[in-house]
């Protein structure tokens, strides 16, 4: 009997115990009231249960009316889920889209990102994964992801296509109790050689990526971009970080930034990239994810501005030109990606 159990009585259920009355029931179901009536006594028959206590004047959910409620809710709501995710795949939208990406993408346009995704498919489940250098690459070649996120530092291979979204700032800095913090301009690269350089490396057993901006022979390989965070807040040495993660420290003097003698006048930022296989580009989803990313970031550029450079609180020397903590790329200022590190924008291949 319970095989026999239909989607719409259940409906009918749902609509009495929500109206209060077989009447209004009817009503919103556009049906009579005695075929509201009957199609809840079949469902009470087939289920062996008392849905509802009837009363000459109301109709009232029963004990086990109530318990049950809650599943009919459930089955009716899985079953427009099912109906409005195979309308989209009918029309050629992806079931679900896995997404990588590098740990050095700035966290709020991406959060936004996900949250406009989650309203704009809701049939679509999104899986995301933060991973570091080659690792993004390698999630997407391997088809775990169909998309990623990764640094200009990444040695990506010619099987993934390319779509640049924003740079981002990363200024050197060291705790102001450092040795290094007390210069004044820029400093040369035998001053830094007598100091312990922190390096964000990877943390896969691939070959390193080469390291532009390694500035000292003492260096500590970090694979935990958290931890170096920490490290350098503690004094134990200097190195390069994204600007949207320390741009706090910076404005509270917890951290002082420093300028190497080649460093550009624009300061040294990282590319961020979305990048997909060639042969297996994303459909309309994950489209749609790649361009908001973009659109995230320019629409926080325009309303938070491009931070001044100069001087920081502390009265340390920052770079004399104006440092985004993200700025948006044109598709055609930036060369494709190849198997070998790219020439510019100038970037910090690790991030050291």
């Amino acid at each position: 009997m319970l095989d026999g159990v239909s989607l719409d009585q259940l409906r009918t259920f749902i609509a009495t115990a929500d109206e209060g009355s077989f009447s209004a029931a009817g009503r919103r179901l556009r049906r009579a009231q005695s075929v509201v009536s009957q199609t809840l006594a079949n469902l009470e028959g087939q289920l062996g249960v008392k849905l509802f206590d009837r009363g000459a004047r109301f109709t009232a959910l029963s004990d086990q009316g109530r318990a049950l409620l809650a599943d009919a809710r459930a089955v009716a709501g899985h079953v427009d889920l099912f109906k409005a995710r195979a309308k989209t795949l009918s029309r050629g939208l992806e079931p679900d889209l896995s997404v990588v990406t590098d740990v050095m993408f700035p966290i709020a346009p991406f959060i936004s990102a996900v949250s406009a995704f989650h309203e704009q498919f809701t049939a679509t489940a999104l899986r995301l994964y933060v991973e570091s250098w080659g690792t993004v690459a390698q999630h997407v070649l391997d088809g775990r992801c169909a998309v990623g996120v990764v640094t200009s530092m990444t040695l990506a291979p010619p099987q993934l296509t390319h779509k640049p979204l924003l740079t981002i700032s990363a200024p050197l800095v060291v705790s102001p109790q450092h040795p290094l913090a007390s210069h004044r301009g820029p400093i040369p690269t035998a001053v830094f050689a007598e100091h312990i350089q922190l390096v964000h490396s990877e943390s896969s057993n691939r070959p390193p990526a080469v390291q532009y901006r390694v500035l000292s022979p003492k260096t500590w390989l970090i694979t935990d971009l958290g931890a170096k965070h920490a490290f350098i807040r503690a004094g134990f040495g200097f190195g390069a970080l994204p600007l949207h993660i320390v741009e706090a420290d910076l404005a509270s003097g917890a951290l002082v930034q420093i300028v190497d003698e080649g460093a550009p006048p624009q300061g040294h930022v990282v590319t961020m990239l979305a990048v997909y296989r060639t042969d297996s580009p994303p459909g309309p989803a994950g489209r749609w994810f790649i361009d908001r990313l973009k659109r995230e970031n320019a629409g926080r550029l325009k309303r938070e501005g491009i931070l001044d450079g100069g001087l920081d609180r502390r009265g340390h020397h920052a770079p004399t030109a104006p440092q985004p903590i993200a700025r948006a790329v044109k598709a055609d200022t930036f060369p494709a990606l190849t198997g070998r590190p790219l020439a510019r924008p100038p970037v910090i291949d690790s991030l050291g």
